[in-house]
Parts: C-alpha cells; sequence; structure tokens
C-alpha cells in the first residue's frame, strides 16, 4: 500500500492543482458548449449579407494584357466598383477595365456603395469611417489596411469593412461574433493574438489538466475500500 505521508502529498498536490485549473477549465466548458450550440454562419453573418451578390454584365472591356502593370501578369480578377469594371491584377493594383487607368484607392462614396451591394438593403448606415492600423485583438485584425468600416442601426451593433486598395468587400462583424471571438481566445489561451491554438500557456495547462485527472485517478486507487479489499485477499492466497 501507498505510504499514508505520500497519499497526503498526493491529495495536496490534486486539490492545488484543481483550484488553479479550475477556471480554466470552466471557460473551456463554457466555451465548448456555446461553439457546439451554436449555427457558425450565423456567427459569420451571413443572415445579415445579400446571398448571393448579383453579378453585373460589362462590354467593351479593354484586355487585361492592354493594361501594361509593371511586371507581368499572373492573376487577374474583374471587380465591380460603384457599377464600374476594374481589373485587379496580380493582388497588386486596381485597373479601369474600359480605359485602362490605375486606380490607386477607392473612396468613401465607392466604399459605401460596395457594402451596400453586399449588404441586405433594410440595414440603415449610421457612419463609415477609415482606418490605418488595427490591435492584435481587433475584430479586423489580419485583414488588408487602410480599410473602410461602416457602421449599422442595429442592436448587433454591425460593423462591415471595404479595403480601400482594391475595393473587396473583407467582412463584417457583430455581437455574436465578439463573444464568440472572447469565448475562442479563452478557448486557445492565445491571448495575444487570438488565433494561435499552439501557445506555450495552453499546452501548459493541457499537460497540468492530464496531471489533474491522473492524480485523481491514482487518488481514487489508493483510497477505494474495495481495492484494498481485494490485495488483501491475494495477500491471504
Amino acid at each position: 500500500m501507498v505510504k499514508r505521508k505520500t497519499a497526503i502529498k498526493i491529495r495536496k498536490a490534486h486539490r492545488y492543482l484543481g483550484i488553479f485549473l479550475g477556471i480554466q477549465f470552466l471557460m473551456w466548458t463554457i466555451s465548448g458548449m456555446y461553439f457546439s450550440w451554436t449555427d457558425i454562419d450565423e456567427i459569420h453573418g451571413d443572415q445579415f449579407r445579400q446571398d448571393p451578390v448579383e453579378a453585373s454584365a460589362f462590354t467593351h472591356l479593354i484586355s487585361p494584357s492592354d493594361v501594361n502593370p509593371e511586371e507581368g501578369i499572373v492573376s487577374v480578377e474583374l471587380r465591380e466598383i460603384d457599377g464600374n469594371p476594374y481589373y485587379w491584377i496580380n493582388d497588386k493594383q486596381l485597373f479601369d477595365a474600359k480605359t485602362g487607368k490605375v486606380k490607386k484607392v477607392i473612396s468613401e462614396s465607392e466604399a459605401l456603395k460596395i457594402a451596400e451591394r453586399n449588404m441586405l438593403p433594410e440595414l440603415q448606415v449610421k457612419g463609415i469611417e477609415r482606418i490605418e492600423q488595427v490591435g492584435s485583438h481587433s475584430e479586423y485584425r489580419g485583414r488588408p489596411l487602410p480599410a473602410y468600416v461602416i457602421s449599422y442601426e442595429t442592436s448587433e451593433n454591425i460593423k462591415a469593412y471595404v479595403s480601400e486598395k482594391d475595393g473587396a468587400f473583407q467582412t463584417l462583424r457583430h455581437r455574436d461574433w465578439r463573444w464568440f471571438d472572447f469565448l475562442w481566445m479563452t478557448h486557445t489561451m492565445d491571448y495575444e493574438g487570438r488565433d494561435d491554438f499552439n501557445t506555450i500557456v495552453l499546452r501548459t495547462f493541457s499537460l497540468l489538466g492530464l496531471i489533474t485527472v491522473l492524480s485523481g485517478f491514482l487518488l481514487w486507487y489508493i483510497s477505494s475500500p474495495t481495492i484494498r479489499k481485494i490485495k488483501k485477499r491475494n495477500k491471504k492466497h
């Protein structure tokens, strides 16, 4: 049998580990329940977007090869900005698809038109703002900057994002997405950027969690009357 002092040490280790890890275990449980009970499409905000976005047909376009970008064409995409066609070439620059003229950035009014084309028509615009930088915890982190942020008059605090350089509708954010993002941060324990699933903190807590569970099994084993009876019976034989 395990000595009494050793059993006491195991109980203390199990108790203190449980206290230390308890809050994080609770957050893992709460966030896991939230993830499993929510519709990921609703978290993405699909219910606030036009689906599909109506595509326009254009005629009398010049060939992309006539645009004369600084380097050869690797990729080209036709985009509509405020009813006009543009080529987005090599993921670097916009060109007017009818004149070949370079378009350096889109305007605020064009950003509003792009958002209008992608969002539900009943949503009312509250305001628009141009942003040049965001923090590591921003809801727009990891996306092209500068960008325009279009806010809407809703209880869900909806914001749509349109990048200034390429005129692309980037994403939308709303209240439920922000809750999801916060809980995702507590789930992954990435308190710097929220998106890294391989943090040292997460690995450490996972290992300590395993130790806590194993110590619990060990405590059951050394304190179980049934196990003691079995051992006594085996000694007699």
